[in-house]
């Protein structure tokens, strides 16, 4: 029985994603969650692996918007309001390359340069610099899976308007204001939180980063469900793989319980018809997922308490979605009260 496109292109990227598990934790690496993470997102978003030429690029982009965080390191040390400033400005102006531009590489990158490697900085310049060696891993080692995926899994040419991952959609000026606007207010309190305690709440930043994406996509009126839900998605996904992980910990029980249920998620985010929730939905769970167990599986490495680590988490993701959803609605609000400027004249 032929395959249809759509569980072809399930298979490549939970195949995609799986392997690039394996590779980060296999060889050790610092931080390995990530390289699943950016597998996932980066074969979900194509449907064609870069070149060389273009994973130079990507590489380029990525230490460049990156290295953007490591600038703000000194000024958060010395000028602390002047750092802040900037860091608002960032969060505001990647919302706007996402939203506005549909740059989405470029946004996602330098707003997590602005946020996660600064916040990481103010603990040390050192531990930066590894957040952003990870990163690069991971990301590379995610193209390498997709080389080595793709040609097995070939799908039939089909025009641009199907593809796997939704376009992004022009706003308009005031809407784009707006979504840039909730982003900041979504992800500028969890990075003043974090400072207070990096080690501990730098996971909550990679969340809000997911969060505020998601509310750029997300009809307010199903935005408490469709937070909420795929946080809560997520966390019971991360106990299914923690479970199994307990019964038989080794990377090859790690390697098949992450293609399960990458298959699972992206059926539903692929095949039409298969679930009544959003693509965001399912991609936002399954974030949540790898921000959960991979620090979970570190806490073991390091001799720490995982179950106490995850309930932690998991109950500040849980905070962290109803304050996503409560600020959308509080700034629609506020917006729909204030005079628009565009009105048409009486007469």
């Amino acid at each position: 029985m032929p395959v249809s496109p759509a569980s072809r292109r399930s298979w490549r990227v939970s195949l995609v994603t799986a392997l690039a598990l394996a590779i980060a934790y296999g060889a050790q690496l610092e931080l390995p969650f990530i390289a699943p993470l950016f597998a996932f997102l980066l074969a979900l978003a194509s449907d064609r692996p870069i070149g060389l030429k273009g994973l130079v690029g990507l590489m380029l982009l990525i230490g460049i918007t990156l290295g953007c965080g490591l600038l703000l390191i000194p000024l958060l040390e010395y000028y602390p309001l002047t750092g802040l400033l900037l860091v608002v400005l960032g969060i505001y102006l990647s919302a706007h390359l996402l939203v506005n531009l549909g740059k989405a590489l470029p946004g996602i990158f330098f707003m997590a340069g602005m946020t996660l490697i600064s916040c990481v900085g103010t603990l040390s310049f050192t531990a930066a610099l590894t957040m952003v060696d990870a990163i690069l891993s991971g990301v590379f080692i995610a193209i390498v899976c997709q080389w080595l995926v793709f040609p097995w899994l070939p799908l039939p040419s089909r025009p641009a308007a199907t593809s796997a991952a939704p376009e992004p959609q022009s706003q308009g000026r005031e809407t784009g204001r707006n979504v840039a606007l909730r982003t900041t207010v979504l992800v500028f309190p969890v990075y003043l939180l974090a400072l207070t305690n990096p080690a501990m709440y730098v996971p909550m930043i990679m969340k809000s980063v997911s969060l505020g994406q998601q509310t750029s996509e997300t009809d307010l009126h199903k935005a408490g469900n469709e937070l909420l839900g795929s946080t809560l998605a997520g966390g019971g996904l991360a106990v299914l793989v923690w479970g199994v992980l307990q019964i038989r910990p080794n990377l090859w029980v790690f390697f098949l319980a992450t293609l399960l249920v990458s298959l699972f998620v992206c059926r539903r985010m692929l095949v039409p018809g298969t679930t009544r929730f959003s693509p965001g939905f399912w991609q936002n769970a399954m974030v949540t997922l790898f921000i959960l167990v991979g620090p979970a599986v570190q806490d073991t490495l390091n001799g720490k308490d995982p179950y106490r680590a995850f309930a932690v988490r998991m109950s500040l993701f849980i905070a962290l979605s109803v304050y996503a959803w409560f600020a959308a609605r509080l700034i629609e609000r506020m917006r729909r009260r204030l005079p628009t400027s565009n009105q048409e004249p009486l007469c």
